[in-house]
């Protein structure tokens, strides 16, 4: 059904429409979902040699017959799938560019990891005009507003394309499967209090008009906290692939998970609070790159901040004048790509 004001709400909160049966008016279809029925079929992994055969194995099979690229970061996820490519394979990094401003830039320690297992490191930078360029593309094909990774990935994707390449193998989602989410597993959140810290946005802070929605929340309660891993493996897991999928598949490309097909119970909470966040994935880092350091922990950059610094906020009058006003550079974002949907399909 069509509700309007829900789904604004749902996408500033989760980034994402979280019913599936809503829509954000009678010209546009349901939001597009990626195809995820897999997951209740995922292999455990409770070792990191039992991870270390696993992704040598998919990777192994995935690249084969040459038609396979790496999207490559400066973390340890991809470069655990860098040490099974295929010698002089091509691995995209990619690089955010912010005039007259220096940004975090992960293609040094990228090309590190590409130079000990004997990889084409190409670069893919990217603009603010980008996302003016693509996201119409992408929310024309998605029926929503995007997450903020899925230019980066599109154009990569188009250069990949374009370069002969028909996949691109991606060290996804081993943050939400091995427990990367340090700083929300850090602690024991009440009910309350989870929603408040995952919230993107909390629409009454943006929206005039709005619903706070807990449900996703609800199934992961109890006792009044939340199961934290439980609901980032499940409700962020689609979500991410989501992400993923449209951006790949609206370049004519696809989109492979090296962590996708893969489920880790118990996490082991202690190790994580102590400083080991993803330690299965940690450990086989240190057996493939020795006398490499860990990096620190990076998203994929997107350096928002300086972007949308100069913005002046939404003007339709479903938001808050001003509303953008001390919030970080992500939540600007979500804001600003929301507005640009309702204006771009005159919702």
């Amino acid at each position: 059904m069509v509700d309007k004001i829900y789904a604004m709400s749902s996408f500033l909160q989760f980034r994402t429409v979280y019913d599936l049966s809503i829509r954000f008016s009678e010209t546009i279809e349901l939001p597009r979902r990626a195809d995820v029925s897999f997951s209740a079929n995922r292999t455990p992994i409770n070792t990191s040699d039992e991870l270390y055969e696993f992704i040598k194995s998919f990777v192994e099979r995935e690249s084969a017959g040459g038609k396979t690229a790496l999207a490559l970061s400066g973390g340890i996820d991809s470069a655990i799938c860098a040490a099974f490519m295929p010698k002089g394979s091509v691995a995209y990094t990619f690089r955010c560019v912010v005039s007259d401003k220096e940004v975090i830039d992960e293609t040094t320690k990228a090309r590190q990891f590409c130079d000990i297992y004997g990889l084409e490191q190409r670069i893919v930078e990217i603009f603010w005009e980008d996302y003016e360029r693509y996201s119409p593309i992408l929310m024309k094909r998605k029926k929503a507003p995007i997450h903020s990774i899925e230019v980066q990935i599109y154009k990569a994707a188009l250069q990949a394309k374009k370069d002969g390449f028909e996949k691109i193998i991606f060290g996804e989602p081993a943050d939400l499967v091995f427990g990367g989410f340090d700083q929300l597993l850090s602690k024991e959140y009440t009910f309350g209090d989870f929603v408040e810290r995952y919230s993107c946005v909390m629409p009454y802070k943006a929206l005039k008009e709005f619903v706070v929605i807990t449900e996703p929340f609800k199934k992961w309660a109890n006792d009044g906290y939340i199961n934290v891993h439980g609901f980032l493996d499940n409700h962020l897991f689609w979500e991410d692939i989501n992400s993923y999928t449209n951006a790949c598949e609206a370049a004519d490309i696809k989109y492979s998970g090296a962590y996708m097909g893969l489920v880790h119970y118990p996490l082991d909470i202690k190790r994580i609070r102590e400083g080991e966040s993803k330690y299965l994935v940690r450990e086989l880092f240190k057996r493939l790159y020795p006398k490499v350091e860990i990096p620190k922990k990076i998203p994929m950059p997107r350096p928002m901040a300086e972007w949308l610094e100069s913005w002046n906020g939404p003007k339709r009058y479903e938001f808050w004048p001003c509303c953008h006003i001390n919030m970080t550079g992500d939540q600007k974002y979500y804001i600003w790509i929301l507005e640009k949907f309702i204006n771009e399909f005159n919702i």
